[in-house]
């Protein structure tokens, strides 16, 4: 069995991010990051709910989504996952405008 994964949430942009969206989407989000704390990497990285998507402009940086409307970018450092931002367009997590 590989390691579980962890959360890494302090990015002070991460927690602006996080903070600035309505309650009910912060629940939302709250839910799937205790769905991933559960799981060890080889079932994350299989979890089709996640979709895990490599950043095409930025390399090491990964999207994740966290609700219908929020995705993540993360970064994978070891058995950490460091979020770095929460964005509600989709295409700001992908770097389009």
């Amino acid at each position: 069995m590989t390691a579980r994964v962890l959360l890494d949430l302090n990015l002070p942009a991460f927690q602006d991010d996080l903070l600035a969206l309505e309650v009910t989407q912060i629940r939302l989000i709250l839910k799937t990051l205790r769905k991933v704390r559960a799981l060890d990497w080889a079932a994350a990285d299989r979890d089709p709910g996640l979709k895990w998507e490599q950043s095409k402009g930025e390399p090491g940086l990964v999207t994740i989504r966290l609700s219908r409307a929020c995705r993540a970018v993360v970064v994978r450092e070891g058995d950490a996952t460091r979020f770095v931002a929460v964005h509600v367009d989709h295409d700001q997590a992908y770097g389009r405008k």
